[in-house]
């Protein structure tokens, strides 16, 4: 693989910052550390992934990014702004999509553009109707969201998130739930989606053919404490097929430096 990342470094400025991350908690069985020394930066525009074993601090390092907890040790800049809470400049999708079952779908994308104090109700409709479409479901407007699939509430899900306009959209195992079939089609949608809209994406998986599917970049978490041991830059065309040669060699290869570090158990390739 190319290293690509200096070159970034150089053309591309630096949407989010990591400095010297550090994160404890305390449980029953004593205080357990989830992340160590977490240094990362991402460009605007950029695609990154975030993979490793389960437990390895890769949510809490999102988590922390979108200011929903707070780092025991370092600084987490946006737009060189301290990460001090929440914010409008960062957007949260979860595996789950969280939908509001009692809104339908146009009521769900409008519901997320009241972050948008400044728009006046028919300016919110517009604006919804116009992710609906990039998501592909402005003629499912009116439907209740028990009536969707899967894959549609996900996408509903994204059409929220992208409608405030976010610096930063954080996308936690975003499809860990659904089914093969709908994971590879939201692959393909949500590439589309990035290179219309050129959003700075920080993406958490276990699933290191997703990672290489979707990002620019793949950082490596170790075992608890987390920490980024190996940085892979992804060189590939896009739109991107899961299922090519190409992505599985290098898939393989970050397996394999996986493997050096928690050994030869189970990993989502």
């Amino acid at each position: 693989m190319m290293n690509l990342h200096a070159e970034l470094e150089n053309v591309t400025a630096k949407k989010l910052v990591v400095s010297g991350v550090g994160k404890t908690f305390n449980s029953a069985g004593g205080k357990v550390e989830a992340l160590r020394d977490i240094n990362l930066s991402v460009g605007e525009g950029e695609f990154v992934c975030l993979v490793g074993p389960s437990g390895c601090g890769k949510s809490t390092l999102l988590n922390l990014v979108a200011g929903l907890d707070m780092p025991d040790v370092g600084e987490i800049c946006v737009d060189d702004v301290p990460v001090t809470g929440p914010g409008r400049d960062r957007m949260v999708m979860f595996q789950e999509h969280a939908l509001f079952p009692w809104l339908d779908v146009m009521g769900n994308v409008m519901f997320g553009l009241r972050l948008k104090p400044n728009l006046t109700n028919p300016e919110r409709r517009e604006v919804a109707k116009f992710y609906l479409h990039l998501v592909g479901l402005e003629k499912f407007a009116k439907a209740s969201i028990h009536q969707l699939s899967g894959g549609m509430r996900q996408r509903v899900a994204l059409a929220r998130s992208l409608a405030p306009n976010p610096r930063i959209l954080l996308m936690d195992e975003t499809f860990g739930a659904l089914d093969a079939l709908t994971r590879e089609q939201l692959y393909g949608e949500l590439q589309q989606i990035w290179q219309k809209r050129k959003k700075t994406i920080l993406f958490v998986t276990h699933n290191i053919r997703e990672a290489v599917c979707l990002g620019d970049r793949v950082m490596l978490f170790s075992p608890h404490p987390g920490r980024i041991v190996k940085t892979f830059d992804i060189d590939l065309p896009r739109p991107r097929d899961i299922n090519s040669p190409i992505l599985t060699s290098h898939a393989a290869e970050i397996t394999a430096a996986l493997k050096q570090h928690i050994g030869e158990g189970e990993v989502a390739e």
